[in-house]
C-alpha cells in the first residue's frame, strides 16, 4: 500500500493534510523519515506520525444491488454514482470491484482492500460471474452451442472462454463467464445474431445477490474468505 493511503486509512486527516505531513517529514517508516507519499509500505512495517504508531482501520467488504442509471464510479458523471446509495464513513476510501454498465443491474462488490479485489479480477482466478440475460429474439440451440464453445468477438484476436448457458425460456437465459471483456455479454449475443434487452448480475464466485434494489450489506467472513482460497 502507498504510504499516503496508509496514513489516510489510519487517521482522521484528509488527503491534503496527509500529503503535507509526509512532505514535512512527520512520517517515519521503520524509524526512517519518508517524504515520498508513493513509498510502498507493508504489513510488517512500523509507520509513525509525530512519533505515534499508526494502525489502519479494518478493511470493509460490501455487496450492493445496483439499479439502472447508476454508474460504477466514485464520482457522479452522466448518471449518479452508485456510492450515493451507501451511508458509511470514509466512503472515499472504497472502490468498486469490476464494473457494470449504467443500464445493467445487480450484484456489485465494494471494498477498500486492494489485494482482495485483485484476487477477484485477476484473469488466473477465473472467478465466475452469473448474469440473467433477457433477449430480443428466441435463442437457438446453435447459438447456445457457440457461446459454450467460445466465440470470436468483433475486434478481438482470440475467442472468448467457454461460457455456461442455462436455458430459462426462449428469450431468457443464465450466462456464466470467467472473464470480463469490455461489454462482453452484449457483444457475445450480438455475435450470434441476438440483442440483450435486459442484463442483471446475480452472482460473483460464491457470493449471491440477496438484497432488494439499491440496498447494500456487509459481506460475511465466509464470503470474504471465499476469494482468498
Amino acid at each position: 500500500m502507498r504510504l499516503d493511503k496508509f496514513v489516510l486509512r489510519s487517521t482522521s486527516m484528509n488527503k491534503d493534510e496527509v500529503l503535507q505531513s509526509i512532505e514535512n517529514g512527520l512520517v517515519q517508516v521503520n524509524l526512517q523519515i519518508i517524504t515520498d507519499n508513493k513509498h510502498q509500505v507493508h504489513e510488517n512495517n512500523v509507520i509513525q506520525l509525530n512519533g505515534k504508531t499508526l494502525f489502519p482501520r479494518p478493511f470493509r467488504y460490501l455487496l450492493l444491488n445496483k439499479t439502472a442509471n447508476k454508474i460504477c464510479s466514485n464520482v457522479d458523471g452522466h448518471y449518479p454514482s452508485l456510492l450515493n446509495d451507501i451511508d458509511i464513513e470514509n466512503i472515499d476510501e472504497l472502490h468498486i470491484v469490476g464494473r457494470l454498465d449504467a443500464d445493467t443491474t445487480g450484484l456489485v462488490l465494494i471494498t477498500d482492500d486492494g489485494r482482495w479485489s485483485f484476487n477477484i479480477t485477476r484473469p488466473d482466478m477465473q472467478c465466475a460471474k452469473v448474469y440473467r440475460v433477457n433477449l430480443a429474439k428466441p435463442i437457438s440451440v446453435e447459438s447456445i452451442s457457440l457461446l459454450e464453445k467460445g466465440i470470436m468477438l468483433d475486434g478481438e484476436t482470440k475467442p472468448t472462454l467457454p461460457a455456461i448457458v442455462t436455458f430459462i425460456s426462449a428469450t431468457e437465459v443464465l450466462l456464466s463467464l470467467t472473464e470480463g471483456r469490455y461489454h462482453q455479454v452484449k457483444r457475445m449475443f450480438f455475435a450470434v445474431g441476438n440483442k440483450v434487452t435486459k442484463l442483471h448480475r446475480e452472482q460473483i464466485g460464491h457470493i449471491k445477490l440477496n438484497t432488494t434494489a439499491d440496498q447494500w450489506r456487509f459481506l460475511s467472513d465466509d464470503e470474504v474468505n471465499s476469494f482468498n482460497d
